[in-house]
């Protein structure tokens, strides 16, 4: 198996010299080995009004990076909610998903689904594509016997084109 990527570490020690050109060095080095620790961890800010970069780092083409991005939508019944996504999305994510309240008080998931068609007892959905500058949409869809929706969100995470 061929690993491509180390995880972030960063040293718990370092000796600084007292002479100043390699003090310079060693607080420069130590500050690129900082900022690449920080910048390999998941971003852990959800928005409604615009998408975030997640952090995570996906390689589907020649170990080409691309970044992924979410966004949370809000709704309150089953439905279409356009996205507004108009960027080529190279994929949605496998962590896309969703949680609602429904009118008896209880909370629920939201399961991210491939089928196009209501699954009994569930609340699922799916996402259509923007075409030219026509919004596609994320498809809610209530199944039969599914408790009624009061309020929900749907934290949807692509990935974009490199």
């Amino acid at each position: 198996m061929n690993i491509i990527n180390s995880g972030a570490f960063l040293r718990t020690s370092r000796e600084f010299p007292y002479d100043a050109e390699k003090l310079n060095l060693q607080i420069n080095k130590s500050w690129i080995d900082i900022a690449n620790a920080v910048n390999q961890r998941i971003n852990g800010t959800y928005l409604i009004n615009g998408a975030a970069v997640t952090g995570e780092e996906w390689f589907f083409n020649e170990n080409k990076k691309q970044q992924s991005l979410r966004k949370l939508y809000k709704f309150t019944t089953s439905g279409n909610i356009p996205h507004n996504i108009f960027s080529t999305i190279s994929m949605v994510s496998p962590r896309s998903y969703g949680t609602y309240l429904s009118t008896n008080g209880n909370w629920y998931g939201v399961i991210y689904s491939s089928n196009t068609v209501a699954i009994a007892n569930l609340v699922t959905f799916y996402v259509t594509p923007s075409v030219g500058t026509t919004s596609g949409n994320i498809v809610i869809l209530a199944g039969a016997g599914a408790p009624a929706i009061s309020t929900g969100l749907i934290d949807l995470e692509w990935i974009s084109d490199p």
